[in-house]
């Protein structure tokens, strides 16, 4: 177990922070990293060349460690929505074929699928149910030309069983597109077995990073595919500033191509840096373990009051979702955030997601907070 780590964020003390799956708060060291960065791009004449690269690779590395993968594998990225729509540019889909994807699926992994549909004449398949594995497997079958997935649900926490989908898409000659937005940095993953073809991750949320910036795994079969930008980073001696002149018509050694434009952004790439080394420094596995168990406790409390949970066998670890009943107040969120307890709501599920901050008097006040209001 991870002990409190309360230390290392801003958080106050009368706060009680329940929602890193809304916003993962930026440690002190990783807003400290983004100040160094803005004040040098104050101070252009202290950037020199290598440091539009160095910061980017350093990202890479930190990210393929988090994937099982490589730094050759890592594009760097300002979103989900723009990771997803690399992946969907890269992947033929034809009419009558069939994109799957979860029910209640986030926005951004919904509506990329839903335009390359009505425009290819391909059909939307939506997977749901208890057993959300289940209902993916269910799903997959010879007409199937993608799966776009999770390792669990936004709104619930439902897992997926990654590797049984895999399965179920290599066997069908399926592509499969991961958003691990919910996931990555908090419940461990590996490319190694599941073979995706893409991997999406925004850094706001589990991987305590900035907004507006995100990562992408791209699988080797896929190194020659097409960028959504042309820029000059991306491509083969952009180091050498002097012969920026003489173009390249080839692009950066595997998933570079697939940088956004400006990747080197000198405030929010540090930033990013920084999160990652402390995320891979506390390791994945004891960050799901502590996570894990701080929530079975807080499960046990919950049926005290009479609400229900999603099961810690549907549900990943890290998430804890619990079923309102009707006659819970319309504007509960609001209610328990008057009290200083911060948590979300989706449909008639309260989500709550600690994480290494949350301390015992979190807990106390949340639950107090709870009994006042349903």
């Amino acid at each position: 177990m991870i002990p409190v780590q309360r230390h290392l964020f801003d958080i106050p003390e009368d706060v009680a922070y329940l929602n890193c799956a809304y916003m993962g708060p930026l440690m002190k060291s990783v807003a400290a990293a983004a100040e160094e960065g803005a004040r040098r791009k104050a101070q252009p004449w202290t950037i020199k060349p290598a440091d539009f690269f160095e910061t980017p690779e350093r990202v890479r590395g930190l990210v393929a460690q988090l994937m099982n993968a490589t730094a050759d594998h890592i594009a760097i990225v300002p979103s989900a929505s723009y990771g997803l729509a690399v992946a969907a540019k890269n992947l033929p889909v034809k009419a009558g074929e069939e994109i799957v994807l979860a029910a209640d699926q986030f926005p951004s992994n919904r509506h990329i699928w839903a335009k390359i549909a009505a425009e290819t004449g391909a059909r939307l398949v939506l997977a749901d149910g208890e057993d959300l594995t289940e209902a993916f497997v269910s799903c997959i079958n010879e007409r199937t030309s993608i799966v776009a997935a999770a390792a669990c649900r936004w709104t619930d926490g439902r897992k997926i069983d990654l590797l049984e989908v895999s399965k179920a898409c290599r066997q069908n000659n399926a592509a499969l597109v991961l958003d691990l937005t919910q996931s990555l940095g908090a419940q461990p993953f590996s490319v190694s077995g599941i073979d995706p073809d893409f991997v999406i991750a925004a850094t706001y949320k589990w991987l305590l990073g900035p907004y507006s910036c995100g990562v992408l795994y791209v699988a080797d079969r896929h190194f020659d595919g097409e960028p959504l930008e042309e820029g000059w980073m991306n491509r083969a001696g952009a180091e050498n500033f002097a012969n920026l002149v003489d173009y390249s018509d080839t692009y950066r050694a595997g998933a570079r191509r697939f940088d956004m434009g400006e990747v080197a952004n000198f405030a929010a790439l540090p930033a990013v840096a920084s999160a990652l080394a402390q995320i891979n420094d506390w390791s994945v596995d004891n960050l799901y373990s502590t996570l894990s168990q701080r929530n079975l406790y807080l499960v046990e409390r919950a049926k005290g009051l009479g609400l229900v949970p999603v099961s810690e066998i549907e549900r990943a670890g890290h998430f804890l979702t619990l079923g309102l009943q009707d006659s819970a107040p319309a504007d509960l969120v609001q209610r328990l955030a008057s009290d200083n307890v911060y948590v979300s709501q989706r449909g008639r599920s309260l989500r709550i997601t600690p994480h290494v901050w949350t301390t015992p008097s979190d807990e106390d006040r949340l639950f107090k907070a709870l009994e006042r209001h349903i």
